[in-house]
């Protein structure tokens, strides 16, 4: 059972994506636009936990080699970020320099989503081996390559 995945090939679709993919093209667009400002819903205290798409595949491969048990198991990186150091790395490595406004009139989500990854180390001897902010890299640099495709694919 995966927890929330990204990487390239994610869908960036600002009406239809999660949050990741949401707030790199969020954050490129506003400083292409020279905005002053980037508008971001909540207050920045949920938490959540991401995997990078190519430890997730590793993660299933490895299970259906290894694993032949029946309780479920989590996949995830053990790796909590607040929403609000999320969207400060993210607007960091976009080069987005403008105010992040804190719309606290919108909705948080849920407070904390994370999980217990131990079973995947116990039991089939995986743990995801992407830093977060290296896989927020390669998906940066994905986005910015693979853009006008994206977009055209979008529309």
């Amino acid at each position: 059972m995966p927890v929330n995945l990204y990487g390239p090939r994610d869908n960036f679709d600002l009406e239809t994506s999660h949050v990741i993919p949401a707030l790199i093209r969020k954050a490129i667009e506003a400083g292409e636009r020279g905005d002053a400002e980037m508008f971001v819903w909540g207050d920045g205290s949920p938490t959540r936990e991401f995997l990078y798409v190519e430890d997730a595949a590793d993660g299933i491969i490895t299970a259906a080699e290894k694993y032949n048990g029946s309780e479920p198991v989590n996949l995830g990186s053990g790796f909590e970020i607040s929403i609000k150091d999320l969207v400060e790395m993210t607007a960091k490595m976009t080069g987005f320099t403008g105010k992040l406004v804190w719309q606290t009139d919108k909705p948080n989500g849920q407070p904390r989503r994370g999980l217990d990854v131990s079973r995947a180390k116990e039991y089939f001897d995986w743990s995801a081996q992407t830093p977060f902010e290296e896989g927020m890299r390669r998906t940066i640099e994905w986005y910015k390559e693979n853009r006008s495709e994206v977009e055209r694919q979008a529309s």
